[in-house]
């Protein structure tokens, strides 16, 4: 359908988890010198515009970003997620980094990045985005078909990021499919799966799905504004990680607490972190 356009969300609740679960997962790849390659199916403009129309309509940074901007002492990660979107404003929060520029602002010259993008407005932006940056490359092309060709990188050390819409229902089917080709081509890999909970039903068939695929060491994470699923719009997000770096839970963990209790104590936050699948 292509009509989705992440700009009427960027730096949002779910963007908070997204981003500090991906800015965590490759600081912790990078602590070994093999070169780590990024690789992400969904990739979007890259960089979002905080006071363009589509941003100002919904407002959704204002639960997100919005929230951390002036927020002093922050722990350890969160204040790392917060530097990395201070790295692309100055001063005044106008602009924030989608994943690919998470991911750029944290890999070191040795690591590759493999940026995928099949909607016509988005690819031009995206590229535009990364364009000095060397280390990137971008695709105009499916992103499950060509995040297939692209694994095993060459130092067999990367992590895949599948963020999709899931503007059509099956896309809940397909990234299970989708993570099930991956691993078998590269079991070693480190896989980050987001997803909205707008159905819990279907969050349930997609967490049910993944412990049957046979896939071992698989964690969830969620981040909620509020528990009540059955509300309009989305209300929570989730991440999907499998081969976690050991540490990530616990200070996924540790963060998100700090986070429901001193910036979000004010509100019906949840958070949740659980391991589907163990060794």
């Amino acid at each position: 359908m292509l009509s989705y356009r992440h700009a009427f969300h960027a730096g949002n609740f779910a963007d908070l988890l997204k981003h500090t679960t991906l800015l965590a997962i490759l600081k912790h790849l990078c602590e070994k010198p093999g070169a780590v390659h990024y690789i992400e199916t969904h990739a979007g403009a890259g960089k979002y515009r905080l006071d363009s129309q589509m941003a100002l309509k919904t407002g959704e940074f204002s639960q997100g970003i919005g929230k951390l901007w002036h927020t002093p002492q922050l722990p350890a990660l969160l204040a790392e997620y917060l530097n990395t979107v201070q790295a692309v404003n100055h001063g005044e929060l106008l602009f924030y980094p989608g994943s690919p520029l998470f991911a750029a602002l944290t890999l070191r010259q040795q690591d590759r990045l493999h940026l995928c993008e099949l909607h016509n407005t988005d690819f031009p932006l995206l590229q535009q985005s990364v364009q000095n940056d060397r280390r990137a490359s971008c695709y105009h092309e499916d992103g499950y078909k060509k995040s297939l060709a692209l694994v095993p990188p060459v130092s067999k050390r990367g992590l895949v990021m599948i963020d999709p819409s899931y503007e059509v229902k099956t896309e809940y089917q397909q990234v299970v499919t989708q993570l099930k080709l991956l691993h078998k081509r590269f079991a070693t890999g480190v896989y980050a799966l987001w997803y909205p909970v707008i159905d819990a039903a279907k969050v349930k068939e997609l967490v049910r799905a993944l412990k049957n695929t046979g896939i071992k060491r698989i964690q969830r994470f969620e981040f909620g504004l509020n528990q009540n699923h059955d509300a309009a719009g989305m209300n929570a997000s989730g991440m999907i990680v499998i081969n976690s770096p050991w540490r990530l839970k616990q200070e996924l963990e540790d963060n998100f607490t700090w986070l429901l209790n001193s910036v979000y104590s004010d509100t019906e936050a949840y958070w949740l972190a659980e391991e589907l699948v163990g060794e």
